[in-house]
């Protein structure tokens, strides 16, 4: 004999309603997201390790900017996905200490 729980008591996302569907195909966007993210991430960061000695200052802290503005989206959509600790995405993508002390700050506006 085979005892099964009380359906009030079963997960609620065992159950097909209309909600958990909704929920399921979330899930699946903010996972597919967070992949997104990381590709640039990685993209980002290995343009930044590209520079040597020869580039400009100026295109280097361009790279630099563009990375720090790319890992804050990444950490962001990561927080949304409920990953609070970003210690293992920075091993993770060997992301530069100059690039987590750029994140979060508000450059100004280029002018055209």
């Amino acid at each position: 004999m085979t005892v099964r729980l009380p359906q009030a008591l079963a997960p609620s996302f065992s159950r097909d309603t209309g909600l958990n569907l909704l929920e399921y195909e979330l899930m699946a966007e903010r996972a597919d997201s967070l992949g997104r993210h990381g590709l640039k991430v990685e993209k980002a960061i290995e343009a930044l390790s590209a520079i040597d000695a020869q580039t400009p200052p100026e295109k280097r802290e361009e790279l630099l900017n563009d990375a720090a503005d790319t890992v804050w989206a990444f950490f962001i959509q990561r927080e949304i996905c409920g990953l609070r600790s970003n210690r293992d995405a920075v091993q993770r993508y060997g992301i530069p200490k100059e690039v987590v002390a750029r994140l979060g700050i508000v450059r100004p506006a280029k002018v055209r």
